[in-house]
Formats: structure tokens, sequence, C-alpha cells
């Protein structure tokens, strides 16, 4: 179920979830966090119903391994191998899903070999719920959240719609105490009402249009693009993950506010970054945070007495991150590319230095290597990829009428996507007196009109894919 539809918007499924969230169920915490499992696992199930069944084996069994973590908390030995079945089993259930028939085809093409390659379809969103799964285990064994005792929080934790199949990926210790103790306000519904309209937004007016640019680029003939119109597609691709992704994030916050949950930004802004390591701290913050601390941190960090083993952290990090995107060698590629890079900054401290000297440059550099990372990731194939990268340097035509036409019936969605890439807006509204009529009223108009803009596009039934459902 996607979240700017029909069937998610309108009835049957938000506003009979909040209706009776807020009705029925208003003063009982234990059935308020019953409806919403409920609601999440029927969220889950509404495409493929059967995988719906790994969700709930995946909560069934992290639940059992919190108790027994939180059990023999005093033997470490005992802990520690909870906590290895605990990564084994969902890691398990993730490498079949994901990473088997990828694994299989290639030992294939290498050996020479003809073993069967089974068809599995990838459940959505199992990177996302896998993580947080294991993230409940950790947190316990860290004491940095209790064990819950009823199954059903457990399930609601893992399960919960709002950011169920694109994240952001939510930490335990972060939600541990509103699962029963949250407290739902007036202020925050309708800032949640606020925050998921701009997200749909987002997705419906700005990335879906820049995605009907990313794939007439991409899958243009190599022999028919043209150098600008090579360029167009990867900026088009560069603003359509940001804004789907983004978009997921802030509808997911927006909803999560709804119901009386906080969640964590996923988001700041990473296109204004002057350095790589600057982007990663404000691109897709829960995926970092969660390698960082279950990860990057346990294996020693930056803190290490030699460089190499730094290298080595660094690496061992951003080939997973690669990995967990997809299983396709440019993912691999993609991750091994932000792993040279930052190890570049870390090595040399270009990221620690004066970001006021050689701003332009800086900036430049950043967004012209996350520009061709995009590029990479988007790709089907590492070939495919080259390709593009040859006529993006000069290997074709540089423009066409085709091209040119292309571009200015576009250049005002280009131009809109950079100005919201950027905190202008933020800045401005943070100037003006929120208390104003005149600027509620003129803020309540604006979100009107986007939110009757997406509502028609949804209804229309126009292109509206989610990249992030992929991973």
């Amino acid at each position: 179920m996607l979240f700017p539809s029909n069937v998610f918007l309108f009835v049957p499924f938000l506003p009979v979830v909040l209706l009776l969230y807020y009705t029925v169920f208003r003063k009982f915490r234990t059935g308020q966090n019953v409806l919403l499992l409920i609601a999440s696992l029927i969220f889950y199930a509404w495409g493929e119903p059967k995988y719906v069944l790994i969700m709930i084996l995946s909560i069934i069994m992290n639940y059992v391994f919190g108790l027994l973590v939180d059990r023999f908390r005093e033997s470490k030995g005992k802990s520690r191998f909870i906590i290895t079945l605990t990564v084994i089993f969902n890691l398990g259930i993730l490498y079949i899903f994901k990473y088997l028939v990828f694994t299989i085809k290639n030992i294939n093409s290498i050996s020479g070999l003809n073993l069967s390659v089974p068809n599995i379809v990838l459940p959505i969103g199992i990177s996302f719920f896998t993580f947080q799964a294991m993230s409940y285990v950790i947190d316990v064994y860290r004491e940095k959240g209790e064990a819950q005792k009823n199954p059903l929080n457990v399930g609601l934790y893992i399960s919960f719609f709002p950011q169920l199949i694109a994240g952001p990926i939510v930490r335990y210790e972060t939600v541990a105490y509103q699962i029963r103790h949250r407290k739902e306000t007036f202020d925050g519904f309708s800032t949640g009402v606020v925050r998921f309209i701009i997200g749909l937004g987002k997705k419906v007016l700005i990335s879906n249009t820049m995605g009907i640019v990313a794939d007439y680029s991409f899958d243009m003939p190599n022999s028919e693009l043209t150098v600008v119109m090579a360029w167009t597609g990867a900026i088009a691709y560069t603003f359509q993950i940001f804004f789907d992704f983004s978009g997921y994030s802030d509808m997911a916050i927006g909803l999560g506010k709804m119901f009386g949950f906080e969640f964590l930004e996923n988001f700041d802004y990473p296109y204004i970054s002057k350095s790589i390591t600057e982007f990663w701290r404000r691109w897709h913050i829960s995926l970092g945070t969660w390698f960082r601390d279950y990860v990057y941190f346990p294996m020693g960090g930056s803190r290490v007495k030699s460089k190499a083993r730094l290298v080595f952290n660094l690496f061992v990090v951003w080939s997973l991150t690669g990995i967990w995107h997809g299983a396709n060698w440019t993912f691999l590629c993609w991750g091994l590319l932000y792993f040279v890079l930052l190890t570049f900054e870390k090595l040399t401290g270009i990221a620690k230095s004066d970001q006021n000297k050689l701003r332009f440059i800086r900036h430049f550099y950043t967004l012209f290597f996350v520009v061709m990372g995009w590029v990479l990731f988007r790709a089907d194939s590492i070939g495919e990829a080259g390709n593009y990268f040859a006529t993006m340097f000069g290997g074709g035509q540089l423009i066409n009428d085709e091209t040119l036409s292309y571009l200015l019936n576009n250049i005002v969605y280009f131009i809109l996507a950079g100005f919201i890439s950027t905190p202008i807006f933020k800045k401005i509204s943070t100037k003006m007196n929120g208390d104003n009529p005149a600027v509620i009223t003129f803020a309540s108009v604006g979100l009107m009109v986007i939110f009757i803009l997406s509502v028609s596009y949804i209804v229309k039934g126009g292109y509206n894919p989610f990249i992030y459902f992929n991973f």
C-alpha cells in the first residue's frame, strides 16, 4: 500500500484507523497499540499477503531473543551467544530473500555451473524492518530500552506502518518509552498533518516529475543520448531520489506525530553539504547512525591505533552500506565509491578544515561525486553505468532539438527542486511571525493547494513509483 494512494488516504485505511484510535480506543493504550499493530499488518499484507508471515516470524523470534537477553543479562557468555543468534537469524532471512538469487547467479557465471536459481520475490521493506528488529534486541542487551513482556508491543515497534517499508529506521531506544507512555496532543496531531502534506507534495509533485525525466534519459538508447540529456537525467535522478525518500520520511514522521510518536529526522538538506562526510551526516541519517552505532563503533570506529585499521573499518561499513541497498554490483561499487571518498577525507582532514575557505569548490566537489554516485546507483549494471558516464563526459552529440525541448519543458521543476533542496524557505518561515493572521492564512492556503494538487495527481493515476521500496 502506498501513502499517495486512494486506498490509503481515503476509505478504508487512514481515516478508519484514525477514527478508531481517537474514539473507540481513546482511553485504552493497550487497545490503541493492538489497533495499530493490526492496521500495520494489514498495511503490509495489502499487496503480497503471504509475506506478512515473514514479518510475524521476525516479530516472534526477536521477541523471544529480547526476553532471553534480558533473562541472561548477568552472564556475558550467554547474552553474547543470544545476540549472535539474533544477528544470524535476522541476516539469514535478509540473505535468503535479498541476496540468495544474486549469489547463485554469480556462482553460475564464475564457475560455469548450472545451479538451479530459485524464484524468490523480494518482500517490500525487508531491509528496514530487519534492522529495526535487530535494534530491539541489541538495545535491550545494551540496557538502552527495557525488554517488552507483551509480544504485541514488539510487533508494533517492528511493524508500525508509517515507517515500515521505507524508513526512517527507528531505533528501539528512541521509542521504547513511547510505546506505552506516549501522549497525543492537538498541536502534535496538527503538526503531523502539516508534515505529511509537505512530504506528499515532495513525493507526488516533484519526485514523480523528476522521475519521468530521469527514466526518459536512462532508458534512452546510448546512441541517441546526448551529453546534455545525460546530465539532465543524472540531475533529475539526483532530485528524484531525494524528494522520493525525504518525502516518504516526512510523511512517516507526520503520521507518527498523529499517533503520538516522535521519530528522529532522516534528512537535513544534504545537497548543501561541502564535504562527503557532511553529506552523510545529512542524508539517510537513520541508516548512517545505525551502521555507526551497531557496526562502526563496535569495531573501534576512528579511535584506533593505526590508519590501516581505520581504513579497514570504513571499508567494512561502506561495503555493507552498499550491499544493504540491493543485490547488484552497482550498489557495492556505489558503497565503495563513498568508502574511497570518506577515507580520503578522514586521512587528509579536509572535512574538518575551515568550511568558509574555498566554499564553492568544496560544494561543487561534493555535489559532483554525489551525482556520479547516483548514476551508478540508478544503472542496472556496471556496463550501463560506464556507457552513461562516457556520454556525460563527451561520448556523444552535445545537444539536439529533442533534448532542448525536453529541458525547457521541465526547467521550472528543476529550479523549484533546487530551491526546495536548500533551507531558504525554512529560513524565511522562521523569520515570519507565526501568530500573524496573514502568515497563518497564507501558509494554510499553500498547504491546501499542495494537498489538492497532490490528490488530483493521485486520483488521475499518474506515474507514482517509490524508489526505496526496493530496499
